[in-house]
């Protein structure tokens, strides 16, 4: 690898750390309720929190007018809505400095001629993404300023999905600048890392709907819904599909049984790779999964903590990045 690669992945690997912590941050400000406490969008002004007590005052006032005040957190003390504040003020701070992370030594990069023509275009895709992620931030959050103080769960999943594809789609673009070579193994053994990766995709997706419906603070006892496989309210919408979409329990009923599957899955890719040269990323991701499959039911069982909430996300984005790994070595030769 030569040194302007080099210095590309360096780069990039600390994108990648950033868009980490900011998946993090945001998990613990959906789980601590702050998502909604900065009502206005101000891209640039926005840097500065208040200072003053009159500032304070001023925004506290300005979140008053809005639902989940009014139909939430009414009566609310001026410390208790900074707590909140700071959360949702930490993850929009860091929003920006990932741009400012990518953009100037992006920039930097491409004037002194250290980006290749192979790389360029990939790149361009990356911050076209990140800007993307941005807009569904403020997409997100207009939803619960509206009426319902709660913001739309299909937004949400997308604004969290994203986030996680960017991430995958950095790590890819890191490897080849690594140029790690692929591992030579059955077609079996690469159609089920494929799936692996559709199961994971589903699993992700309905986390998402589970965190956005707080479908974890219900049924919290594993395997069953207290007592039963699948609880009667599950299937208590018409049309049947819209238990998938907007019924909680489905929804929560859905991702603990893929947990599950998705726990067999990686079993069996770690029994086809275990004479391979795979083996050892495939342990790895057994690993990664066997404790996210745990933290997952404990996440459950206590009610969905805050430790515990947010470590399973963390951990979520582990998992998805080694598979990713496993998804690059075991690709097809061009």
């Amino acid at each position: 690898m030569d040194s302007d690669n080099r210095y590309l992945v360096y780069w990039l690997i600390s994108v990648s750390a950033a868009i980490f912590l900011m998946i993090i941050v945001g998990g613990v400000t959906r789980l601590t309720q702050s998502g909604l406490s900065m009502v206005d969008w101000r891209l640039i002004m926005g840097v500065i929190p208040p200072i003053s007590q009159s500032d304070w005052l001023a925004v506290f006032e300005n979140y008053k007018n809005f639902p989940e005040y009014q139909k939430i957190n009414q009566g609310m003390s001026l410390d208790s809505f900074k707590e909140i504040f700071y959360w949702e003020y930490s993850h929009r701070l860091l929003g920006r400095l990932i741009g400012i992370i990518f953009v100037i030594p992006f920039l930097w990069f491409l004037m002194r001629g250290h980006v290749r023509h192979k790389w360029r275009w990939r790149l361009w895709i990356a911050l076209i993404l990140g800007s993307l992620q941005g807009f569904m931030g403020w997409f997100m959050v207009q939803s619960g300023l509206v009426d319902s103080p709660h913001v739309s769960h299909f937004r949400l999943a997308a604004h969290l999905l994203l986030a996680i594809f960017i991430l995958g789609y950095i790590l890819w673009l890191i490897l080849d600048l690594l140029e790690v070579k692929r591992s030579s193994v059955s077609q079996g053994t690469r159609c089920l890392a494929v799936f692996l990766m559709i199961t994971l995709a589903f699993q992700l997706l309905f986390g998402a709907f589970t965190a956005g419906l707080d479908a974890g603070y219900g049924f919290n006892t594993y395997p069953l819904m207290n007592g039963k496989f699948l609880a009667d309210v599950a299937l208590s919408l018409e049309p049947l599909w819209r238990n998938f979409a907007e019924n909680g329990a489905m929804i929560q009923f859905v991702h603990r049984w893929l947990g599950a599957i998705l726990l067999a899955e990686v079993i069996g890719l770690s029994v086809l790779t275990f004479s391979t040269a795979l083996r050892i990323p495939s342990l790895i991701l057994l690993g990664v999964t066997t404790f996210q499959f745990l933290i997952g039911v404990l996440t459950l069982i206590y009610r969905v903590p805050l430790v515990l909430g947010s470590l399973h996300q963390a951990v979520a984005c582990l998992m998805f990045l080694t598979l990713v790994y496993v998804l690059y070595v075991v690709r097809k030769e061009k």
